[in-house]
């Protein structure tokens, strides 16, 4: 056992495997953001070893003024959304990330990886992590799509003065989590234990920012691969954090809610409770999670994860055995989902894909009404094809499924039985 002190705070407070596996180390990085190193190697997590704290770069605050291109000072300009009247739907306008790194794909600028570990002696000297090593670390974007401005309240205007058109600051937040410092490493190819790491990252960051003032909703995922459009290579995953209930989470809080009313029920207990019953598109289970691909999936692989116990609405809510449940089905999840497409050479493919937490939002009185839930899915439909979002989709939201939800889990069960509580 450790002992070291664990962080806490009134938000936070672990468990017993966090309490003696992970320490976390928190500072700010040379502008003010806040940076968290989560260890799982005992040198740390016993407190022999420390990590370095100190950012070097020249970075001046992100909340002052700065020169515009005459030479005035202007106060921080904070990210904007706007309200679609027609949706109602709140759409960020982040002006920013159009200057952010890019180390990925054809179209790469970056000459340097800034999620990687500081490299002395490189001529890239511009990386978030102050140290030479770490195991995960979390830290607020750099180049983030929202932003809280201290002092900036968030007051609806409108926009050309007509109030047809809704406008505010998009006063959330934006982070970013670090699964690995090798930065070719895949995140179907890390140890369980480091998973259980990320996950532990999760339920921090969800407990702590469940407390800031306006944030609506918390969502972590992870886009992989670039045909998702990730513009970062490292094995990383992000946490954004909604001054309001995004459109996906609106639309299911209204059917919940619906079914609630009308039956007394839960729908996604209800929904779970109904695949386990029919049996045939469970692809695997373990004591405390159950996956399986939903009876109207829309894409051509998609798997939902749900947790075993009623009323768990948030990850920060999961106990220690479900933590660790929860990291080998991931594990196991990326794993399969690597080997779901056959190339011909048995060894399958690094599969692009996108890992949604869908949250019980923070305010909302329909909350107690949802169900915490990961929904996994891939725009990949055969090896060398991918699914493009065209007329039907994108232009009225109306799916074309190239599949069936049996047909996919048929494919998973043939790539074999899986024993995830030995």
């Amino acid at each position: 056992m450790s002992n070291a002190v664990a962080y806490q705070s009134a938000q936070y407070q672990p468990a017993q495997y966090a309490s003696e596996h992970i320490r976390i180390t928190p500072t700010t990085l040379a502008d003010g953001r806040d940076f968290f190193y989560l260890d799982d190697d005992p040198e740390f997590v016993s407190g022999r070893r420390t990590r370095e704290l100190h950012d070097p770069r020249p970075l001046t605050d992100r909340f002052a003024p700065h020169l515009d291109a005459e030479g005035r000072e202007v106060p921080v300009q904070a990210p904007r959304m706007r309200k679609d009247p027609l949706t109602g739907e709140w759409i960020p306008m982040a002006t920013a990330r159009m200057n952010r790194p890019i180390t990925a794909g054809p179209g790469a600028t970056a000459s340097g990886n800034p999620l990687a570990a500081r490299k002395p002696g490189d001529p890239y000297q511009d990386g978030e992590v102050p140290d030479t090593d770490y195991n995960v670390v979390v830290f607020e974007n750099r180049f983030p799509s929202m932003m809280q401005v201290p002092g900036v309240p968030a007051v609806t205007t409108q926009v050309d003065g007509n109030t047809l058109w809704e406008q505010q600051i998009a006063n959330g937040r934006c982070e970013v989590v670090c699964f690995d410092p090798k930065e070719d490493a895949l995140p179907a190819d890390l140890p369980v234990e480091r998973i259980r790491t990320v996950v532990e990252a999760w339920a921090f960051r969800t407990a702590e920012i469940s407390a800031l003032d306006g944030i609506e909703q918390i969502f972590p995922f992870e886009n992989h691969g670039q045909e998702i459009g990730v513009s970062l290579a490292h094995p990383h995953g992000q946490i954004y954090c909604y001054p309001f209930v995004a459109p996906r989470m609106e639309t299911e809080l209204q059917h919940t809610e619906e079914y609630h009313e009308r039956t007394g029920g839960n729908l996604l207990k209800d929904i779970l409770k109904a695949e386990l019953d029919a049996e045939e598109r469970i692809v695997f289970r373990n004591h405390d999670w159950v996956a399986y691909v939903p009876a109207a999936a829309r894409w051509p692989l998609e798997v939902h994860v749900a947790p075993v116990r009623d009323g768990v609405l948030s990850i920060d809510q999961l106990d220690d055995d479900e933590r660790w449940g929860l990291a080998q089905m991931y594990s196991t999840l990326l794993k399969r989902g690597n080997a779901f497409f056959d190339t011909g050479d048995g060894k399958g493919m690094d599969l692009p894909y996108i890992s949604a937490w869908h949250q019980a939002p923070l305010h909302d009185s329909r909350r107690e009404n949802y169900r915490l839930n990961l929904q996994f899915f891939s725009f990949r439909r055969s090896p060398n094809k991918i699914k493009y979002l065209a007329g039907s989709e994108s232009g009225m939201g109306a799916w074309i499924s190239d599949t069936t939800p049996e047909k996919i889990a048929a494919r998973f069960h043939e790539l074999g039985p899986v024993d995830l509580d030995a």
